[in-house]
């Protein structure tokens, strides 16, 4: 059963509880593809050995990731969620505050220029637009609604292929820019430090970002 086929395929392995995720427009963009769901894994890994919700690699089959007749995926852990549910700005922003907290300590390497890298994986000759600054630390990397799932248990946090070594406003610039919810009143509810005028330089750079991804859709 496919449950979302956009820059990744996700198919569910029922009645297994088990969801192959297979690199689509993500392996046209990045050449090592494999490297970026072995990050999701090792993340979402890493957060689960210190109890945080996160969906994370199946303990059903070898999460890899595998190549396969051409194709590069990986499987993750298949959890029940609730598509009605929609969480408040403010929620929101408790909840990837609470993420940010987590993933401070770790110790695993990760990119530093990410953003850019996908800019130009889908133009190579793209004007980049220069780096606002920020202090690094670890970041999901594509902070939006749509990567965490309410469950029976509570929200459970996916997704960790992006996440990379840059200012907490790369993240708050994904939030801004979402349309799930209003963007930017989570924003205005992070409960940690930020520089607002870093948010929208970053924001600026997801949007291009964002427009660099969607041409390919």
């Amino acid at each position: 059963m496919v449950l979302r086929d956009l820059s990744n395929t996700l198919i569910w392995l029922r009645p297994a509880p088990v969801v192959a995720r297979v690199a689509a427009v993500t392996a046209v963009v990045r050449a090592d593809v494999a490297a970026y769901l072995a990050r999701d894994l090792a993340v979402s890994a890493y957060l689960a050995d210190r109890g945080f919700p996160v969906v994370g690699g199946s303990a059903e089959l070898p999460p890899g990731p595998h190549v396969r007749d051409g194709f590069t995926l990986s499987f993750n852990r298949y959890v029940p969620v609730d598509s009605s549910w929609t969480p408040s700005p403010a929620d929101f922003a408790v909840l990837l505050a609470e993420l940010h907290d987590e993933l401070a300590g770790y110790p695993g390497p990760l990119p530093s220029r990410l953003p850019f890298d996908d800019i130009l994986g889908v133009d190579p000759s793209a004007v980049l637009p220069d780096e606002p600054s920020g202090i690094a630390r670890p970041l999901h990397g594509d902070a939006h609604p749509g990567n965490v799932l309410m469950t029976p248990a509570g929200p459970v946090w996916n997704d960790f292929e992006d996440t990379w070594r840059g200012p907490v406003e790369w993240d708050l610039a994904c939030l801004r820019n979402t349309q799930r919810l209003d963007g930017a009143a989570a924003v205005a509810a992070y409960p940690g430090d930020y520089s607002a005028a870093a948010v929208e330089a970053w924001y600026e750079v997801r949007r291009l970002h964002t427009a660099c991804w969607l041409q390919l859709f």
